[in-house]
């Protein structure tokens, strides 16, 4: 069976636990969010539950007090946008990544900077091709 995906609510209670960068309670979460997010302290327990369900933040139970959860990122946000685009290109591409690229290429007018970035990034692509290709051609001999 295929991970849940991060709902919108969600992505916003694991920006606070991966911008804290230390472990909190669902309390201190609902706090670091007032003013940002019109969300219940009850609708933000209900979203840290499920977060965990998916194995995204962990916790740990308190030591003094049984009810109070210490919530912490297992999973980094690189890795969680990574598997949304993923999820993202195979729903709305058929897995075409080039096509997705190329759409999304032609939607912004890019900077230098950025397109100094892409370039490096193609770059890199293709050094891991490659590489990939030798260990392949090497492990037949």
């Amino acid at each position: 069976m295929a991970k849940e995906e991060i709902t919108p609510g969600e992505w916003q209670i694991m920006g606070v636990l991966w911008a804290c960068g230390k472990p909190l309670t669902s309390s201190e979460v609902c706090k670091r969010m007032q003013g940002n997010v019109d969300m219940s302290m009850r609708m933000v327990r209900v979203l840290m539950n499920r977060l965990s369900q998916k194995n995204v933040p962990d916790y740990t139970v308190d030591e003094h007090e049984a009810r109070v959860y210490h919530y912490y990122v297992q999973r980094t946000r690189k890795e969680c946008v990574r598997e949304k685009s993923r999820k993202f290109v195979d729903r709305y591409f058929s897995g075409n990544g080039s096509n997705a690229m190329a759409l999304l290429l032609h939607s912004f007018v890019l900077t230098d900077e950025q397109i100094r970035e892409l370039e490096e990034i193609l770059k890199q692509s293709r050094d891991r091709k490659a590489e990939s290709a030798k260990r392949e051609g090497g492990s037949h001999a």
